[in-house]
């Protein structure tokens, strides 16, 4: 019976044991709720206490994510990367070497570029390296050893007490639905008992919700790659580089007060 129970619970894994138990009697198995509920437990495949409740908080937040967006820092990143074939807003070709893809996270309430990266795939080891390059210059922008110090908090309803509880809140990354962004690869990031980011994919045929980063992007590209002599993929990465640090240090915006984003986002 516990072995038939595992095996509903993983072909099912939305349901609690009470729809479990229901699937089993159906099939033909003299079972109680209460005895699939101890089985589960024993494997570990017991949905915890608030589940749904914890669901409907996640999905509460992918609303907020579109519609009423953060304005602090590290409550949402903005991230783009082209797919592996044809010219994109995040591509670049050089005389030698070819179409190059570029890679960018962009926190979206100071609109400090974390990371940029200049490679010749776009697969999901390429988007989870800008990844980890975001967080590590998070890291020490704030002189943290731990981003997760700096993350917000999202209301859960505990469904034992009815009481509303503060729950550390992942950073929500903002993709498109590109390949690199659907895979095994990738989805590691957001895996674990305590993740430090949560994926949010925009709607398809919907890329100006990610308006943020493609903004950084066009801006790269018509205030300084265009203007430049750049002859290979070295000479990329340089000229990628040297306009993010003069983006976030240097660059005043309109919307941050003419601040720069590197201020806007060591002093929120």
């Amino acid at each position: 019976m516990e072995a038939l129970a595992a095996k509903d619970a993983a072909d099912w894994p939305a349901w609690g044991h009470r729809k479990n138990a229901a699937l089993m009697r159906a099939d033909g198995q003299q079972v109680s709720t209460s005895t699939v509920r101890r089985a589960l437990l024993r494997r570990g495949l017991l949905l915890s206490s608030g589940f749904r409740a914890d669901r409907k908080a996640w999905s509460m937040v992918r609303r907020r994510v579109f519609h009423d967006p953060p304005m602090v820092r590290n409550r949402l990143w903005q991230m783009d990367f082209p797919p592996q074939a044809g010219g994109t807003p995040t591509s670049f070709e050089t005389p030698t070497g070819g179409i190059w893809r570029l890679c960018a996270v962009v926190d979206y309430a100071t609109k400090f570029c974390l990371a940029v990266t200049v490679t010749t795939t776009s697969r999901g080891g390429d988007a989870v390296a800008c990844v980890r390059a975001a967080v590590d210059a998070a890291q020490r922008q704030l002189n943290l050893e731990d981003l997760r110090a700096d993350r917000g908090s999202v209301e859960v309803l505990d469904e034992a007490t009815g009481e509303l509880l503060d729950q550390p809140a992942p950073i929500a990354l903002v993709t498109d639905n590109g390949p690199c962004f659907r895979g095994d690869t990738f989805a590691q990031l957001f895996t674990g008992p305590d993740p430090l980011l949560r994926h949010v994919r925009t709607r398809v045929r919907s890329p100006q919700t990610n308006g943020v980063v493609e903004r950084f992007f066009g801006t790269l590209k018509y205030e300084h790659l265009y203007r430049a002599i750049i002859d290979d993929g070295d000479a990329l990465a340089v000229e990628v580089n040297l306009f993010r640090h003069t983006y976030n240090t240097r660059r005043p915006h309109q919307v941050l007060g003419d601040r720069t984003p590197r201020d806007a986002y060591r002093i929120p």
